[in-house]
């Protein structure tokens, strides 16, 4: 099976966890239930307001891989941009955040200005990756996943925000 084949297989469980409170009203909690109590117009808001963060999120981390030589890239720069594709970002955002670091190590290996950076946000980037899949779970496990994904996520984009002003001549 090929890497697409994979992905998509592994999409399947994620696209199960988003539908489940659609199909079976007993379950409740989790993110949908967290937007549905803010209204049509709270909900708007909130993830117009999210999917800008993600925007910018993405942008900082294509220019990161756009500012790696090109031998020392995992990925494209324009693969980042799979990160906005739902469903299917649940489980490309793993390897996102995987290639991002590789092109970061594989860079420092011959530039200095990566040596002042502590990491390459590995640990964090699949932290918060694996937190936001356990957000979708419903009742308020899933909604304390997504509240601890946030400081691992934020601390991730810390990391790339350096990387970015390293690689920037």
């Amino acid at each position: 099976m090929n890497r697409l084949g994979i992905k998509l297989l592994l999409t399947l469980p994620i696209v199960a966890l988003l539908v489940w409170p659609f199909y079976d009203p007993r379950v409740q909690g989790g993110v949908f239930h967290d937007l549905q109590v803010l209204g049509p117009v709270g909900f708007a808001l909130t993830a117009l307001g999210f999917f800008a963060l993600v925007y910018f999120y993405c942008r900082d981390l294509s220019r990161v891989v756009q500012l790696v030589s090109p031998a020392a890239r995992a990925a494209t720069p324009r693969s980042i941009w799979l990160m906005l594709l739902l469903p299917l970002n649940f489980v490309e955002d793993f390897f996102i955040i995987v290639h991002v670091s590789q092109s970061l190590l594989a860079e420092s290996q011959h530039n200095p200005r990566l040596a002042q950076l502590p990491s390459v946000g590995l640990h964090a980037g699949l932290a918060w990756c694996s937190l936001q899949i356990l957000s979708l779970l419903p009742h308020w496990t899933g909604s304390l996943f997504g509240l601890i994904a946030l400081p691992f996520w934020i601390h991730h984009w810390r990391v790339i925000r350096r990387a970015l002003h390293a690689l920037q001549p």
